[in-house]
């Protein structure tokens, strides 16, 4: 990339300080970003253009021949430098769509995945199937930007959502989430440790997770821009991915009012295990696996026992 802006060092001075249009600075930053390992370097080019440009994604489209201001071509070249060392985008951006609503995220947070939507779809089905009680209690344990509850709130008029999370800092920023989709009158986020922070009495419709489930072999197998850049804490799950599942199913029944949900999001090779986990409790009904977009084995969900 060349110092003056993104593109081929070969091109005439007055192109370089003039004429680097939409157009011509995707086809280069693809180029440059497929080149240093990114997996989606279209998407990447699209999403970093439009925050350099302050525009939606679509503008870029309907503007394709516009130039580039100065101020925009110099963002550009210095968001395109750190994505190239693999730098998630959502953190050079500063936030992720997910469920059609905006997430602050930043170093530090686990950036929400759309294989999570599967998680809130299946929990809005469900709660649709319910007529009473006229209020539904719902917790999300290991919340991180707060994605699954704010959106279960945001689309759930009858829920009232209790979330907790571990990093105190990460709480800070799931409250802003919850302010900024107008949902903080619905949704408490509480910092600790699983169910620890929660009074001993308190009893929910619908208890909700995406815990860690990385297994420690596949902690060396991940894409770089996850590996070295997002929290650990929120991905390894231990030796079968599955240490923190068997906490909360084993502490879950007891904050299940009558007949409420436990939802767990899942690796697909560990559907069959969890679904075994959750029998071996004896609390809980058969349970269903929900598929996400792509066809795989992505939540494991079942009542408890009336």
């Amino acid at each position: 990339m060349s110092d003056a802006t993104p593109g081929p060092a070969t091109q005439p001075e007055a192109t370089q300080q003039q004429d680097w249009t939409v157009r011509m600075v995707l086809d280069w930053t693809i180029a440059h970003l497929k080149q240093h390992g990114s997996e989606s370097p279209r998407l990447d080019a699209e999403i970093l253009l439009a925050h350099a440009r302050g525009c939606q994604r679509i503008q870029l489209y309907t503007n394709y021949d516009t130039p580039l201001e100065p101020e925009q071509r110099a963002k550009m070249r210095e968001l395109v430098k750190r994505r190239a060392t693999l730098e998630p985008v959502a953190y050079l951006v500063g936030f992720r769509e997910f469920f059609g609503l905006d997430f602050e995220v930043g170093p530090g947070v686990f950036i929400p995945r759309p294989d999570t939507e599967t998680l809130v779809v299946t929990l809005l089905e469900v709660a649709k199937e319910m007529t009473s009680p006229e209020t539904l209690r719902v917790l999300d344990v290991c919340t991180g930007t707060g994605c699954i509850p704010i959106s279960v709130a945001a689309n759930c008029p009858r829920a009232i959502v209790t979330a907790v999370e571990l990093d105190e800092n990460v709480v800070k920023m799931a409250q802003r989430n919850a302010e900024k989709n107008n949902v903080a009158s619905r949704v408490r986020i509480l910092q600790g440790n699983l169910f620890e922070p929660l009074s001993p009495d308190a009893q929910f419709e619908f208890i909700a997770s995406n815990p860690p489930y990385v297994t420690d072999e596949e902690m060396d197998e991940l894409q770089p821009d996850v590996r070295f850049h997002e929290p650990h804490l929120a991905l390894r799950g231990g030796r079968d991915g599955l240490d923190i599942v068997r906490r909360l199913l084993a502490e879950a029944p007891s904050r299940l009012a009558r007949g409420g949900v436990m939802l767990m999001e899942i690796a697909g090779e560990q559907a069959e295990t969890v679904r075994q986990l959750y029998a071996e409790t004896g609390q809980f009904e058969a349970a269903d696996i929900a598929k996400d977009l792509g066809g795989r084995s992505r939540v494991v969900w079942a009542r408890k026992k009336q």
